[in-house]
């Protein structure tokens, strides 16, 4: 229903009288009013879902009264404020209305001015209760799943493990190259997170020094250290009833990593300078851009923290394995831009869009949002076109398309994957300047691993490690 003035009023009296000046009021100062001589006639009017902010109702009325109008409203489960118009020296009923859950009540004789009053704060209250409720509404819009941008089998995946363990309390491991989008994942996860309704709470367990991290993490109390003048809730607490995000866990040394692990498995965690556990309900996420399993065998992340948390994993795929996403972040991109700016959003032009399905990005859906936001900023016109893109985009050599290495003429599978294999390196270390150390970090191996390769291709002698 589309609202018109301050707000829709239902006025149920069976004095004509009263409900006729109620009317004339009202609409005087700008509602949408619709009058009812019973409460029988008003519970139709809500029946037919007219979306009422506010009802004004007698108590005493023939056959049905305003406190059975009022019973019957709430039976219907709608939370439409009601505000009962009591007879004086009725004190009673008046009681027995707010009990029954009657926002206010006004007795006869009334003041129309105390009225007015009354009936805007009633409808203000109403208003403001629904903007709660859509702007709920919107971030689940904003960070649910089916909003993530990506049609690809990998981006498919992701989804729908999401779509699967959202609604449970199982600790997630979220693996990805930096970039990528592992904390969108994480908050699409808390928002399809069931009955949790607590909050979503991020630390990058990086970007904090040890002892500012476990204070950070698990609060402390009264003179722990220089400067805690009072006790304070750490993140475990203050994610009660929600989910608390740990991005990069693998940089937590060894010695916080147990304290983790007793507060995972324990769910309790005991703050810095105390010595009572402080019991603690949060659902565990953490994301780590590294090989966790080869953390764990180089000795940099304790085994059995590795367990506990490893229960569901999540793997968001490099933004250069679901280059078909490519198109759609950059339409996705450009309309939410377009959004913030109040304007409509620009186009990119087709060899623009080629130079960026082409290209490698190492800092994957991250480095794609600042290249079109560079783009917009630069561009004078409604058109993006490649003078707007950074010069490593515009240097990178093409991506060969996968159709022109499709089997043609009697060429096995090996022999096509080794040809592919060798053109990535050349392109590579063409891209490293002839740097074969660079080159390895671009293909995402190690140079042992690239010289092995050099020398089976017979690669080895055209390269310099350092470069020229």
């Amino acid at each position: 229903m589309t609202r018109k003035g301050k707000g829709s009023i239902l006025v149920v009296d069976d004095e004509r009288s009263m409900r006729e000046m109620l009317e004339i009021f009202l609409r005087r100062e700008g509602y949408e009013v619709s009058g009812h001589a019973s409460a029988t006639d008003a519970l139709s009017a809500l029946g037919r879902g007219q979306g009422h902010d506010l009802v004004i109702t007698d108590i005493n009325m023939p056959g049905l009264t305003g406190l059975d109008l009022l019973r019957e409203i709430r039976s219907l489960g709608t939370e439409v404020p009601v505000i009962m118009i009591t007879a004086y020296g009725s004190p009673d009923s008046a009681v027995e209305a707010m009990k029954l859950g009657a926002v206010d009540y006004i007795t006869k004789p009334f003041r129309i001015e105390e009225v007015k009053a009354r009936i805007s704060a009633a409808v203000e209250r109403r208003k403001l209760a629904e903007e709660n409720v859509q702007l709920h509404r919107l971030l689940r819009e904003q960070y649910s799943f089916e909003n993530i941008v990506g049609k690809s089998e990998g981006m498919k995946k992701v989804f729908e493990v999401v779509r699967r363990v959202g609604g449970m309390d199982s600790t997630v491991v979220i693996t990805g190259e930096s970039g990528t989008g592992k904390e969108l994942i994480a908050r699409a996860l808390h928002h399809h997170g069931g009955d949790r309704r607590g909050p979503f709470v991020s630390v990058n367990c990086g970007a904090l020094v040890e002892t500012l991290l476990e204070s950070e993490l698990f609060g402390h109390r009264k003179g722990a250290f220089t400067g805690a003048d009072s006790d304070r809730r750490g993140l475990f607490e203050t994610a009660s009833g929600g989910t608390l995000f740990l991005d990069e866990i693998t940089e937590t040394s060894g010695q916080l990593q147990v304290k983790l692990l007793r507060a995972i498995q324990e769910r309790e965690v005991v703050p810095v300078g105390g010595t009572k556990p402080v019991k603690v309900d949060v659902r565990i996420i953490v994301a780590t851009n590294r090989d966790l399993a080869r953390e764990v065998k180089a000795g940099r992340f304790r085994e059995d923290l590795f367990y506990r948390i490893n229960v569901i994993h999540i793997e968001v795929p490099p933004l250069r394995e679901r280059r078909e996403d490519i198109p759609l972040l950059v339409e996705h991109f450009l309309a939410r831009m377009a959004e913030r700016q109040g304007s409509s959003p620009r186009a990119l032009s087709a060899d623009a869009m080629k130079l960026l399905v082409d290209y490698g990005y190492p800092g994957n859906v991250r480095e794609l949002e600042n290249i079109i936001e560079r783009a917009v900023a630069l561009s004078d016109g409604e058109v993006l076109t490649a003078r707007e893109l950074p010069d490593e985009v515009l240097s990178a050599p093409p991506a060969a398309p996968v159709s022109e290495k499709v089997l043609s003429g009697g060429e096995d599978l090996d022999t096509l994957v080794g040809r592919y294999e060798r053109e990535l390196i050349e392109a590579a270390i063409s891209r490293a300047g002839g740097n074969r150390t660079k080159a390895a970090g671009l293909l995402g191996i190690s140079f042992r691993s690239l010289r092995y390769r050099l020398k089976k291709y017979g690669m080895a002698e055209d390269e310099t490690e350092e470069g020229s």
